[in-house]
């Protein structure tokens, strides 16, 4: 297989999922790109670690209502799934859907809103919108809970057409208010109290527990509305359609699936990827899988000039490099410390600071953010006991002979990403590296002297400018 192929296919995985080991990407190379991409499009089992194994290390893992288990729960589900393309997917909605613990004081809920993100977040727009609005944790965050028949709450109506769906300027405050009119009535219910008879009765009914939607047809309004040019006795459900079919919306929800998946700023070949990723989701009937395949397969995303163009999330960065270190693929007790990586970087999982979520791009870079998160990933990447560690190791070390500096800081370089650096970079790693001289591969053997050398060389790989790009 070729160099040319072996970075196609890392590129894709960067972005498409949370990075590969060259083990993983040679094999998806032998499969072909458009299938890898049909296969990270249709997931089917994760293969996750599962549940029950987790709750026998982890009893704050059971219930999942403080904020730090639920935030470390799925961390273990980022690093372990074989379907990274869906966990990538449900880190985007939550984050363009940000709903918080902040406010509702209860963690399960937004695991469930992340399983549902999982179930839907591939498929046609307006189930994803009609899921999310029967949402608890989305319901409580925007206090549709208050949206009554009569004295509408405009909350959740306002952000489902500003920041969820159409964006700004292409909507009035009439259609907010008869937005917000549609959907009185919808709901929280009190928890179903688990039995064999499975009533509604609990004897903590609106307590810190996962509740369900509730629709109270008495509180709804059913009158006649006027809605971006349309009327009629609209539900819910309605303005959920007519929202999906406006060309607004398609262009909103391309755009920011390009910016998630394809590159920070739009140029004008990415503009002409979201007219084509827009024509697929007509075309598709709102499915956000077409518009995805679109740019997967695009001539742009392939490009060369295309890659690198991300900065990558703290959460991105955290899962890379434990997926490239080979840890935490069972249970251990300091999963929990990775979920507070991530939120020192600047990312708390299941608590975004605000309902537009976080902002991305080079605004994850910061001084005190950047010392983390190359901290994080040095620690992760020079340990060479790890076992993608020692797995790249052993790689350089079959092939025998004996390795220039320049040529190990190469081979580190290529089993890292590829990775391309500048010219400057690649200079200062070198002398890094001539500090030991030549090494001789089978040094590199385990317990050999040269393997924490191939260690300090990833350490410093961590630290460059291209390992926080995607």
């Amino acid at each position: 297989m070729s160099d040319k192929d072996i970075a196609l296919m890392a590129h894709l995985m960067r972005r498409a999922g949370f990075g590969a080991t060259r083990d993983e990407i040679e094999t998806k190379v032998e499969q072909g790109y458009e299938r890898v991409v049909e296969e990270l499009l249709n997931p089917k089992n994760p293969n996750t670690l599962p549940d029950d194994i987790i709750r026998r290390y982890h009893v704050e893992q059971s219930e999942l209502r403080q904020l730090d288990a639920a935030a470390a729960n799925w961390m273990y589900r980022m690093i372990t799934t074989e379907c990274p393309l869906e966990e990538k997917l449900a880190l985007f909605w939550h984050s363009l859907f940000a709903t918080g613990y902040s406010k509702l004081n209860q963690a399960r809920c937004l695991l469930n809103q992340v399983e549902m993100f999982r179930a839907h977040g591939l498929g046609k727009f307006n189930n994803l919108l009609l899921e999310l609005s029967k949402d608890p944790a989305m319901l409580l965050w925007l206090d549709n809970q208050d949206n009554h028949n009569g004295a509408i709450n405009e909350n959740f109506g306002r952000e489902l057409l500003e920041l969820f769906s159409m964006g700004i300027g292409n909507y009035t405050e009439e259609d907010i208010k008869e937005c917000a009119r549609a959907f009185t009535g919808w709901t929280l219910g009190n928890a179903e109290y688990m039995s064999v008879r499975a009533t509604k009765d609990s004897i903590w009914p609106y307590s810190r527990i996962a509740w369900h939607f509730d629709f109270r047809e008495y509180d709804n309004d059913d009158g006649e509305k006027r809605f971006l040019g349309e009327t009629g006795n609209f539900s819910g459900e309605d303005i959920i359609d007519i929202i999906a079919k406006q060309e607004a919306t398609a262009r909103f929800v391309s755009t920011r699936l390009f910016q998630y998946f394809g590159a920070d700023e739009i140029d004008e070949s990415g503009e002409t990827v979201i007219k084509a990723m827009m024509a697929s989701y007509f075309e598709s009937g709102y499915e956000i899988k077409a518009a995805l395949r679109t740019l997967f397969n695009s001539e742009y995303f392939k490009s060369e000039a295309a890659r690198f163009a991300r900065v990558k999330s703290p959460a991105e960065t955290v899962v890379n490099a434990i997926r490239l270190a080979g840890t935490y693929r069972g249970p251990e007790l300091g999963v929990n410390t990775v979920a507070h990586h991530a939120m020192f970087m600047g990312q708390s999982l299941l608590s975004p600071p605000t309902v537009e979520g976080w902002h991305e791009g080079t605004e994850w870079i910061d001084s005190g953010a950047l010392v983390e998160r190359v901290n994080f990933a040095a620690k992760e990447l020079s340990d060479p006991t790890k076992p993608g560690i020692r797995k790249m190791i052993d790689r350089i070390s079959n092939q025998g002979g004996t390795l220039s500096p320049g040529a190990l800081v190469d081979q580190c370089l290529d089993l890292v990403g590829p990775i391309e650096v500048g010219d400057e970079t690649r200079d200062a790693l070198v002398d890094f590296a001539t500090i030991g001289g030549d090494v001789d591969a089978e040094s590199l053997v385990e317990g050999g002297e040269n393997a924490q050398r191939v260690g300090d060389i990833l350490r410093l790989i961590a630290s460059t400018r291209e390992f926080q790009l995607a």
